[in-house]
């Protein structure tokens, strides 16, 4: 994990672009310091709970890079929060807009926005040619428009890092021209992903926002984005029965890995084993074993590697430490766990 920080640290100096990890992947104070030690600008969160816990421990750069509905309770928190951090917030549309300006009341200069646009993956964000007339918009009722970002989910996919990474510089430069037709000059413009942060070099772009790769997962090493060795977390899973099937029986099952998977790649993996999670239920884990290769005997732990870790860390409250060597270091608290809203 640590060597994974430098690394994204480093890849973000030498190409000049600031760098604000997202927290969502390891919702870990702990952690969140030592990507602010290393070299990061502030974090990226994903829902106003995280945030709060982050804002909470002293964190005063947040981007809040998700398109926030902000009434009911949502309303006083997101103002809340904009008094005890430095806050920007994505925006994609108009109706946010407007409910915005009485969420943040007179904090409303004070706050950030960010456009959010799309660049294939067709999720969330605006058109980038459109980016230009929210931005007006924006301005025309009080609020502060400081760029644009976008997230290049399609990239997730087999052979499609690069070219997603492609999508993602022109939508950006677009989206800047569309803003400083308005007059509007984009101070900020972030972009990146875990996947295609090694292709998210072009000059228009400021900030970048990976999560993932703090930890990183079976699906980033199947994408090609880090190496075996680079992967930083693991489940600490039991064998709890072997009835001689083609499997054994462990208990991590969906309520511990969430369903990341196929029935194709399966659920997870057992490197060391070369053993797949071939079928979850709630707390059972089915772990098929090669044909004549090792098999765990009842009550031996073997180290599960999701394949997505974000949802993964969410389902615990704390991550235990240990290091090449197998020490035990301690454990660390999954503070942000649960803050979902």
């Amino acid at each position: 994990m640590d060597e994974n920080i430098r690394r994204m640290q480093d890849f973000a100096d030498l190409h000049g672009k600031q760098l604000r990890p997202h927290v969502k992947t390891h919702k870990s104070i702990d952690i969140g310091r030592r990507q602010i030690a290393a070299g990061a600008v502030g974090i990226t969160a994903g829902t106003i709970g995280e945030a709060e816990v982050f804002a909470a421990a002293g964190f005063d750069d947040i981007f809040l890079a998700y398109p926030i509905w902000p009434t009911g309770g949502k309303a006083s928190r997101l103002a809340a929060l904009a008094a005890r951090t430095r806050l920007r917030v994505g925006v994609e549309n108009v109706a946010a807009v407007d409910a915005l300006v009485p969420a943040l009341g007179d904090r409303r200069g004070s706050v950030g926005l960010v456009i959010e646009v799309d660049c294939g993956a067709h999720r969330s964000g605006i058109a980038p040619h459109q980016a230009g007339r929210l931005a007006r918009c924006a301005r025309a009722r009080g609020l502060r428009v400081d760029g644009v970002f976008t997230y290049p989910g399609h990239g997730g996919r087999a052979g499609s890092r690069e070219g997603a990474a492609r999508d993602q510089a022109v939508a950006l430069r677009a989206a800047v021209a569309a803003l400083a037709d308005e007059g509007i000059r984009a101070e900020v413009v972030s972009a990146g992903s875990s996947p295609t942060v090694a292709f998210s070099t072009d000059d228009v772009i400021t900030e970048l926002r990976p999560g993932e790769y703090v930890f990183n997962d079976v699906d980033n090493h199947s994408l090609g984005a880090c190496e075996l060795d680079q992967i930083g977390l693991f489940v600490a899973t039991t064998v709890v029965s072997d009835q001689g099937h083609d499997h054994v029986v462990v208990d991590a099952g969906t309520k511990a890995l969430a369903r990341e998977g196929d029935p194709v790649r399966g659920w997870g993996q057992v490197p060391a084993l070369g053993g797949v999670l071939s079928r979850l239920n709630e707390y059972h884990g089915f772990l098929r074993l090669p044909a004549g290769g090792a098999r765990p005997p009842v009550g031996s732990v073997v180290p599960l590697v999701p394949h997505h870790v974000c949802p993964v860390v969410n389902s615990f409250d704390e991550l235990i430490l240990t290091d090449r060597r197998g020490s035990d270091l301690g454990t660390w608290t999954v503070h942000a766990r649960g803050r979902l809203n």
